[in-house]
């Protein structure tokens, strides 16, 4: 029986049989089952016997079986993976590459014009209370900009921040002057979206702190940063204006020649001014009340703020904001990073 079974597993071609040699000898109604039922008219001495005998036997079929079965998935997983072979030596599909958009070109390209002037960048938080975003900043509890037409407020109590300015408090309760920073990011505003409003768009805000820093050091600024963007012709002009958040404020302009007509002209290209004293205090206050020393008391600033979107405007003559964001492929592509 031994002889014979092991012949059959070695014959067997596939799993199943595989298998049907098994029922046959180890199933139920199997050889090797029946002669185990046999061994009940045997004497104890001869039944001792032929149990060991039959136990050894089905040792090595069930081995033989165990083995036989290794080598035919082996076999066939062989025969499926030379089946399904693929030819790496074929060229693969071209994946389309992704660019940047146009805001992010702009945005980096600010940012890098700062560094060089040894401006440091930051972020801060997007959710932003109304102390950071309102209070600190000069802001009065009656302005418009508090009101829940002009701000997007959620439920715990914070906004969205509709400015990047309040990053010029947080920055000053964690350090210490003399300082330059510049921060890149995103802002918010609750109102209906036209051709030159948007409920989302980006802002550079800029803040110098230090002992004797001037007006003049602003615009010195300002006039680096528009030759890095127009070209050493460029000029910055600036006029009075009012941020409740510096004093004096100015609105600054950038003589810009239009290099499709030739003409120039002064574009408005965002808001800035001195540090408000007031602002100075309410990072002081917070500062004592975070037990660090006030040190705000005997210096002076600058702050600026720019929106980037209207720069890209104004450079590749885009007439609506909304082309940014309406994911407009045709209009994407026109801006390949260089």
């Amino acid at each position: 029986m031994l002889e014979e079974a092991l012949a059959e597993i070695r014959a067997a071609a596939s799993l199943e049989a595989l298998q049907e040699i098994k029922v046959r000898f180890l199933g139920k109604k199997g050889r090797l089952t029946q002669a185990f039922k046999a061994m009940k008219g045997l004497g104890p001495e001869e039944r001792k016997a032929r149990g060991q005998e039959l136990n050894r036997i089905k040792q090595a079929i069930e081995q033989a079986l165990a083995e036989r079965e290794a080598e035919i998935k082996a076999a066939e997983l062989e025969a499926r993976l030379e089946r399904e072979r693929e030819d790496v030596s074929l060229p693969g599909l071209a994946l389309a590459p992704g660019g940047y958009h146009v805001a992010t070109q702009i945005l980096d390209e600010l940012v890098n014009v700062f560094r060089r002037m040894g401006y440091q960048a930051v972020t801060g938080p997007e959710a932003e209370d109304e102390f950071h975003n309102f209070d600190a900043l000069n802001i009065p509890p009656h302005h418009p900009a508090r009101d829940m037409w002009d701000t997007f407020w959620l439920e715990d109590g914070h906004l969205l921040r509709t400015h990047t300015s309040p990053m010029q408090v947080r920055y000053m309760e964690a350090h210490t002057p003399p300082f330059q920073i510049v921060v890149p990011g995103k802002v918010y505003r609750h109102e209906a979206t036209d051709a030159t409003h948007e409920a989302m768009f980006h802002q550079l805000e800029g803040l110098a702190v230090g002992e004797g820093i001037t007006l003049a050091h602003l615009k010195g600024a300002l006039l680096t940063m528009a030759r890095a963007l127009y070209g050493e012709e460029a000029r910055v002009r600036l006029q009075p204006s009012f941020f409740p958040f510096v004093e004096p404020g100015v609105e600054f302009l950038v003589w810009w020649t239009n290099p499709r007509t030739g003409e120039g002209s002064w574009l408005e290209l965002g808001g800035a001014g001195m540090v408000h004293p007031a602002v100075f205090k309410a990072a002081d206050d917070a500062r004592e009340k975070a037990g660090r020393p006030r040190v705000y008391e005997n210096v002076t600033g600058f702050a600026f703020g720019l929106g980037v979107e209207r720069i890209a405007m104004l450079r590749y003559g885009i007439p609506d904001i909304r082309y940014f964001y309406s994911n407009r492929l045709a209009f994407l592509r026109q801006f390949p990073r260089p």
